[in-house]
C-alpha cells in the first residue's frame, strides 16, 4: 500500500490543489493529513483525492465543528479528532499534529508504533527511533520554509521519501 502524507495546508488552496493532483497521479491508496487545514473551504479540494483521506486536527484548526461537517459531505474524507491510530497492512500507525511535544515524544519513544506521523513544525523530516519510523511531511502551504512538501510511504518496503511540490516542479 502506498500512503500519501500531508499536513499544515493552512488555507493555501493552490498548493492543496497541486498536492491532490500529485497524490492522484501517484496512485496512492490512502492519504493521511496531520492537521492545520484551517478553513473548511479546503475540505472539498482534499475530497478530490481518489484515495480515502484520514486526518486529525491541528492546533490552528479553529472551527472544528464546521470542518467535521464539511467532511461529512464527502464519502472519502474524515477528521478523527486530535489523535488517530491506524493499521494499514498490519502496521501500527499513530497520526497526530504534534504540537503537544511531550505526547509526540512519548509516542515515538514507546516503541509501540511502527510509524508515527506528525506535522506542526512545517519542516519535513524522516527519522527512526528504535523500531519506530517517524515522518513529518513538512508543509503544503510553504509559508514558513518556502518549500511546499508532502511525503510518500510504502507499507511493503517500509520506504519513505519527502517530495518537494515547488512551482518549479510539475507534480
Amino acid at each position: 500500500m502506498r500512503i500519501g502524507i500531508v499536513g499544515d495546508s493552512h488555507d493555501h488552496l493552490h498548493n492543496v490543489i497541486r498536492t491532490v493532483a500529485f497524490l492522484n497521479a501517484e496512485g496512492v491508496d490512502l492519504v493521511l493529513h496531520t492537521g492545520d487545514y484551517i478553513a473548511p473551504f479546503v475540505i472539498p479540494e482534499f475530497a478530490r483525492c481518489t484515495a480515502p483521506v484520514i486526518g486529525v486536527f491541528g492546533n490552528n484548526d479553529g472551527d472544528r465543528g464546521l470542518l467535521t461537517a464539511r467532511c461529512g459531505e464527502f464519502r472519502n474524507i474524515e477528521i478523527r479528532g486530535n489523535f488517530c491510530e491506524l493499521d494499514p497492512d498490519g502496521l501500527k500507525v499513530a497520526l497526530l499534529h504534534g504540537h503537544e511535544a511531550a505526547l509526540l515524544h512519548d509516542l515515538v519513544e514507546s516503541g509501540f508504533f511502527d510509524l508515527v506521523v506528525h506535522g506542526h513544525t512545517h519542516r519535513s523530516e524522516i527519522s527512526r527511533r528504535g523500531r519506530t519510523l517517524v515522518i513529518n511531511p513538512g508543509e503544503i502551504c510553504g509559508y514558513l520554509t518556502g518549500e511546499p512538501t508532502c511525503a510518500l510511504f510504502d507499507t511493503l518496503t517500509k520506504e519513505a521519501r519527502i517530495v518537494p511540490l515547488s512551482a518549479s516542479r510539475s507534480p
